[in-house]
C-alpha cells in the first residue's frame, strides 16, 4: 500500500494590472472573456453557490478536472472559491481561493491568496504557485489586448 500524506500551503501572488477593477473583475465574471485567458468552462454560473466546471491541460498531458464552487463574490472588490483539482480519477488538492482588487493609481492591484491541501505528491504548492503566475499572467495579457469584451476596445 502506498503512504498517503498531504501538505497544507499558502500562497500569495500580486499583480497590477493598467485596467479598472469593473475591467478585471469582468475578466472573471464573465464566460467568454475568462475564456480567453483560463480554459474554457463546461459550466459557468458565475454566483454564490455557483458552479465553474473545466477540463483541459497542457497538449502532452495530464488532464485535469477543475471544479469550482463561489463562496462569496463582492463585484469589483473579491472573489473567494473553493475548489477541488482532480487528474487521472484521483484528487490532487483542494483549495480556497480568494482574488482581492484593490484600485491603485496604475489601474488595479489583483491579490491572490490560494490556501491549499495537497495530497500524496501528486501536486504541490510550487508547481500551483507557479501554475497561477502563468495564468495571471495571461490575464494580464488579456487584458492589456483590450480581451474584456466590454466594447470600449480594453480602456
Amino acid at each position: 500500500m502506498n503512504e498517503r500524506f498531504v501538505k497544507h500551503a499558502t500562497f500569495v501572488v500580486e499583480r497590477t494590472y493598467a485596467a479598472s477593477p469593473e475591467r478585471v473583475y469582468n475578466a472573471w465574471a464573465n464566460q467568454e472573456t475568462k475564456a480567453k485567458w483560463f480554459s474554457k468552462a463546461e459550466i459557468f454560473d458565475f454566483q454564490v453557490g455557483g458552479r465553474e466546471y473545466s477540463s483541459g491541460g497542457p497538449p502532452e498531458g495530464p488532464i485535469f478536472d477543475f471544479n469550482v464552487i463561489y463562496q462569496e463574490i463582492v463585484p469589483e472588490q473579491r472573489i473567494v472559491y473553493t475548489y477541488t483539482l482532480d487528474t487521472g480519477g484521483k484528487r490532487v488538492s483542494v483549495s480556497i481561493t480568494t482574488v482581492e482588487l484593490i484600485p491603485v493609481e496604475a489601474g488595479t492591484m489583483l491579490v491572490l491568496t490560494e490556501q491549499g491541501a495537497f495530497f500524496d505528491g501528486l501536486d504541490t504548492p510550487e508547481v500551483r504557485e507557479h501554475g497561477t503566475n502563468e495564468m495571471l499572467k495571461a490575464l494580464g495579457k488579456a487584458l492589456a489586448e483590450g480581451d474584456d469584451d466590454d466594447g470600449n476596445g480594453g480602456r
